[in-house]
């Protein structure tokens, strides 16, 4: 039943959302599984706040990934953007995934030089490094150009700056062709056409990442006084870019491949086109998972004739929805005719939704798929009003001590996390193997 056709009279009954099931997170017997386990088991063994992440869940993304970049035919380098997750146990298991520089295989993409170091550290050589960062200081480049790492640069200001420091190196940029895929989710109750706003990292407006189609000439000409090798093209146009967007991706691609031809036909050696980020998967009830092939087959078709390598360096699309988050019900009380349940968690341990807007599901343990009669207010446990996890929220009846998983957290949760209030961040809990 949607929300449409729910008769006014009668109590307010939602479906609960079931986007969320697959291979590693499912329903058994009315009980929430992670990796094969009891979700509530794992929150009362354990204590909460406390993320669970499905680690073969990972490696079945990365796969996913390699295998339509392999369909295409076109040589690829594929890598993982380490400020989405950095933990230990994630970075060794993608380290383990394939020899060096082999199709199965995957490299980092770094914007810090503490990112380069861990990195490194983490096992990954300098060849298979590369960092897209941006207003990077004298400091900056002087740690990184410690490592024979690809730079790749998003600024005059940059270029200028590399060049002075490091004539003759190779170094790659960051372009803006002003066109993109981006999703950008608006609160409810917004207009519609509000829903989804594009642009968010190259549109009409003006960002902070990339040389533009003006300035491309300048960008030669100092490459050109410092002996600079522009030997590889960045763009960055998607944000959860998912199949209704790939019409918008395939039209900021060509903008971005005039760019690109434009660096060869002047001279620039270009050895690599890496298309960033940001692709998507469903995150709410009645989104469509991004069709790969579909993807895969537009970056081909613009990248493939100029006999390049075709990169790419995803984070989320790998880890996201690995991550659940498990929380206990703190408080469920009426507040003046709107009932507020408040959990033992924050925005300093999950704050995708309060930086970047995300949405994120929530669901009892119990009983996940229950009937969802009430609209509430979900709230978290640090000191600031704008510390809530949803309004206006249709849910199942819970009492306190009832244990809550919120969906798709495994990406850019830990790795901002922080002591706001000083609240603790969540520790983490690793499955390598799903229980049969």
């Amino acid at each position: 039943m949607s929300s449409k056709e729910i008769n006014t009279t009668a109590a307010l009954e939602t479906a609960a959302p079931t986007w969320w099931i697959r291979p590693g997170l499912e329903v058994t017997d009315k009980r929430m599984k992670i990796a094969g386990y009891d979700a509530e088991t794992i929150a009362r063994e354990n204590g909460t706040p406390l993320y669970v992440y499905d680690l073969t869940h990972i490696k079945e993304q990365v796969r996913r990934v390699q295998h339509v970049f392999s369909s295409t035919g076109i040589p690829f380098c594929m890598r993982f953007a380490l400020k989405s997750v950095r933990e230990p146990e994630i970075l060794n298991m993608l380290r383990g995934l394939g020899a060096v520089h082999s199709p199965d295989g995957i490299g980092m993409d770094v914007c810090s030089p503490g990112e380069m170091a861990l990195a490194l550290k983490s096992g990954w050589d300098a060849s298979e490094i590369s960092y897209t960062g941006t207003n990077l200081s004298d400091a900056d480049f002087r740690e990184i150009l410690q490592h024979p790492i690809q730079i790749n640069v998003d600024l005059l200001s940059q270029l200028r700056r590399i060049g002075r420091l490091a004539p003759g190196r190779k170094v790659g940029i960051r372009i803006n062709p002003r066109a993109g895929a981006a999703r950008i989710y608006v609160p409810a109750g917004r207009s519609p056409d509000e829903e989804h706003k594009f642009g968010m990292y190259a549109g009409a407006k003006p960002t902070k990442f990339g040389i533009y189609a003006e300035q491309l000439d300048e960008a030669i000409d100092i490459a050109k006084k410092y002996d600079l090798k522009l030997n590889v093209a960045h763009f960055h146009i998607c944000h959860q870019t998912l199949t209704a967007d790939l019409p918008r991706l395939d039209n900021a691609l060509a903008e971005a491949m005039k760019m690109v031809r434009h660096l060869i036909d002047a001279g620039c050696p270009i050895e690599e086109v890496n298309t960033g980020g940001g692709i998507g998967q469903a995150g709410r009830q009645g989104e469509v998972d991004l069709d790969l092939n579909a993807w895969a087959a537009i970056l081909a078709k613009h990248i493939g004739p100029l006999g390049v390598t075709l990169a790419s360096e995803l984070g989320e699309f790998l880890v996201s929805r690995s991550g659940v988050l498990l929380s206990e019900v703190v408080t469920v009380e009426d507040r003046i005719g709107t009932e507020f349940i408040g959990l033992n968690v924050g925005w300093n341990t999950m704050s995708s939704r309060f930086i970047w807007g995300e949405w994120h599901d929530l669901l009892p343990c119990v009983n996940p798929l229950a009937p969802r009669p009430t609209k509430v207010t979900i709230s978290g446990n640090i000191n600031e009003a704008p510390d809530l996890f949803a309004e206006d929220y249709s849910f199942a009846h819970v009492r306190e001590g009832d244990i809550v998983a919120i969906f798709n957290v495994g990406a850019y949760s830990l790795a901002v996390a922080c002591w706001h209030c000083l609240r603790p961040p969540a520790p983490a809990l690793f499955f390598k193997e799903r229980k049969v």
